[in-house]
């Protein structure tokens, strides 16, 4: 079939990178803490994959024969946000900062938002958790109607608010419009995101309608160079946001890794001579960001229970990446993103494993799909495809 599948475990971090402090996130080590924390984990598939050969994993043994080559990858982009992760991993060096917005939106921003948009007014305006958020802040927003505003540690502008008091395509459209018209400039955030949620009486809980409004990639990916070639391209997840559906041919939307696990193993077996970039995001948004270990080992383990069924799906002229786009650890203070290293295992049917070391650059992955694919560019990183 010669398709080769990227799959993005969202957040799924492999332990603190070299300047880690510089963004708050010394000691971070997402699968090695969490590990830690619940006294051993255990993923038999990630383990026979090589999973405990990148790094000290409390109950994940190295293995003598892995079934595929194994390493770990820096981030030489300037932050730890899907978008600049996702880029890097597409070839990309992300070498300026998204801006960040520590203490709230300052209130020429808020104010061109409320006039371009049409709202009267809005809630927070500050750094938070959405889960929390929309818990202190709820009940308020049922009975003004005004959205609620907030930001975290990365480059984004987020947009909460009720599907009966905001329906969708409305949250939407304010999304919409402040992506192409209030948070623009210097205010260009990474992502503008619809955080849209139902429940009552302080009592809320968000929705799989969350939808990412992107800013285009700076210049072409890895996505553009294999359409541009002809190749297909099939994007699965929050990836059609991540690059504003560019060099995109396939558009496979998502609610769940569940889902999106489904819609690989469908593209594995139906696509031929294509790039599958899939990313899960479980991981991040329903358990990093929320400070569960215990939640985030539970959807390690369903997506190691399947992992035998995505193997069985690709044939010997096929190869799969699995890594990931930064951390998210669970196991301290913060609720954000962690500046970390992000594993990397790379399966060929009957080839040998290799071991890769650690990679200079999430950019590496381009380059390898690239190569597979013998096609030239002009995208960052090295191929590891024959090493």
């Amino acid at each position: 079939m010669k398709n080769f599948t990227v799959v993005v475990l969202d957040g799924v971090g492999i332990g603190e990178l070299p300047d880690a402090a510089e963004y708050g996130d010394a000691g971070s080590n997402t699968l090695g803490n969490i590990a830690k924390v619940l006294n051993g984990i255990n993923l038999p598939n990630l383990e026979k994959m090589g999973l405990g050969n990148i790094a000290e994993i409390k109950g994940i043994k190295p293995q003598e024969n892995p079934a595929a080559s194994f390493g770990k990858m820096k981030e030489v982009s300037t932050g730890k946000d899907s978008t600049s992760g996702h880029w890097e991993l597409a070839g990309l060096k992300v070498d300026f900062k998204f801006p960040v917005y520590p203490e709230g939106f300052p209130i020429e921003i808020i104010e061109k938002f409320k006039a371009e948009t049409g709202v009267k007014g809005i809630l927070g305006n500050k750094p938070a958790s959405g889960t929390v958020i929309i818990n202190e802040l709820g009940d308020e927003h049922v009975k003004t109607g005004y959205p609620i505003v907030y930001t975290s540690a990365d480059s984004v502008f987020q947009i909460a608010a009720h599907e009966e008091i905001i329906p969708l395509e409305k949250l939407y459209e304010i999304c919409q419009i402040t992506r192409n018209k209030v948070m623009v400039g210097e205010h260009a955030v990474g992502r503008i995101i619809a955080r849209p949620f139902l429940g009552r009486n302080g009592n809320y809980t968000r929705t799989t309608n969350r939808r990412d409004f992107s800013v285009d990639p700076v210049s072409d990916t890895v996505l553009d160079y294999l359409q541009n070639a002809r190749i297909k391209t099939v994007a699965i997840g929050k990836v059609n946001d991540l690059f504003n559906y560019r060099g995109i041919d396939i558009k496979a939307k998502t609610k769940s890794n569940s889902e999106g696990i489904e819609k690989i193993m469908h593209y594995s077996k139906k696509m031929e001579n294509s790039f599958i970039f899939a990313n899960l995001v479980d991981f991040d948004v329903y358990f990093g960001h929320r400070n569960d270990p215990e939640g985030f080992y539970k959807a390690l383990k369903q997506f190691d229970s399947v992992l035998p069924d995505i193997i069985n799906s690709q044939d010997e002229t096929d190869a799969l990446i699995i890594t990931a786009d930064h951390g998210n650890d669970p196991t301290t203070p913060s609720t954000d993103h962690s500046r970390e290293y992000v594993p990397l295992l790379f399966y060929r049917k009957n080839q040998k494993w290799r071991n890769l070391g650690i990679r200079e650059t999430f950019s590496d992955v381009a380059q390898t799909v690239a190569h597979f694919f013998s096609v030239n560019n002009d995208l960052n990183g090295e191929s590891f495809l024959n090493e």
